[in-house]
């Protein structure tokens, strides 16, 4: 039987990988590769190497070297996702710093969590909010602004799916105070695929707040589209517009993909790159 992540406690995850028990998962589909990693949150060393190099405290849990990448073999072609550079696009300034009560008490808790950093908790938006779209391999063909929407009906097609994961970057429940969470999901079919990286951010009586990027590939047209959205809204507003349907409110509240339905359109944009020749 083939040993996987849920089969081996978290302590050996590591020792398992650099032995070569645990490799990451891959497919290969018409000249496109599709890695990812998942493995147990970073210990207490790596997260303190990171939180230096990030310049800001770090989430209360760091996947650190879970990833995600796409990559055209031919062309050499590459994207990838990954919690460092997903972090490393906080605000680090404190200028988006969301300036409420919970701010204090998610310092204080920082403070005791990481006291041999106490240096590096300043001012910076401690929601973890990002607007990361992925990490271009450099030399890679450049993405381009276009009007092309992601073809959704070709994605609502039976097609069989070769490959699916759900890979968690990081995530802090804000002090007890709600949860920031970014994930990436993909979906692998015989033409095409889907990657969705989403922030969700859930700060109770306060906001909540939604950063989606996809990914669509076309492998035989060798065309990938990206598309990132914004939104937010208000949390009593959004309390207030469940309260009139008969769903489960609480429930949804705690579900971004209903949530997605609801919160307005703060931003969009749409990219794409083309592999042919």
């Amino acid at each position: 039987m083939t040993r996987t992540l849920e089969t081996i406690p978290a302590d050996m995850a590591s020792t398992a990988l650099s032995s070569g028990l645990l490799k990451p998962n891959s497919i290969s589909v018409k000249g496109f590769k599709i890695t990812t990693q998942k493995l147990p949150i970073l210990k207490a060393d790596p997260i303190e190497d990171m939180a230096r190099n990030l310049g800001i405290a770090p989430p209360e849990m760091i996947f650190g070297d879970n990833f995600i990448t796409i990559e055209h073999q031919q062309t050499q072609w590459r994207i990838a996702f990954n919690a460092f550079d997903a972090l490393d696009r906080v605000d680090k300034t404190g200028a988006s710093m969301l300036k409420v009560a919970y701010s204090k008490e998610w310092q204080k808790s920082r403070e005791n969590t990481h006291e041999g950093i106490k240096e590096i908790v300043k001012p910076f938006d401690w929601s973890y909010t990002t607007d990361y779209a992925g990490t271009v391999n450099p030399g890679s063909r450049a993405f381009v602004a276009t009007t092309k929407p992601i073809p959704i009906e070709l994605l609502k097609r039976p097609d069989p799916i070769l490959f699916y994961d759900d890979v968690i970057l990081y995530e802090d429940e804000l002090a007890d105070n709600g949860i920031a969470m970014l994930s990436c999901k993909i979906r692998v079919m015989p033409s095409r695929l889907l990657l969705l990286t989403r922030f969700f951010m859930r700060l109770d009586n306060v906001l909540f707040r939604l950063r989606d990027t996809r990914i669509y590939v076309d492998f035989d047209e060798m065309e990938i589209i990206r598309e990132y959205q914004s939104r937010e809204c208000g949390y009593e507003t959004v309390r207030q517009t469940l309260a009139t349907t008969r769903d489960d409110v609480p429930a949804v509240m705690r579900d971004p993909n209903r949530l997605s339905e609801i919160l307005p359109l703060i931003e969009k944009r749409l990219e794409r790159v083309t592999l042919k020749d």
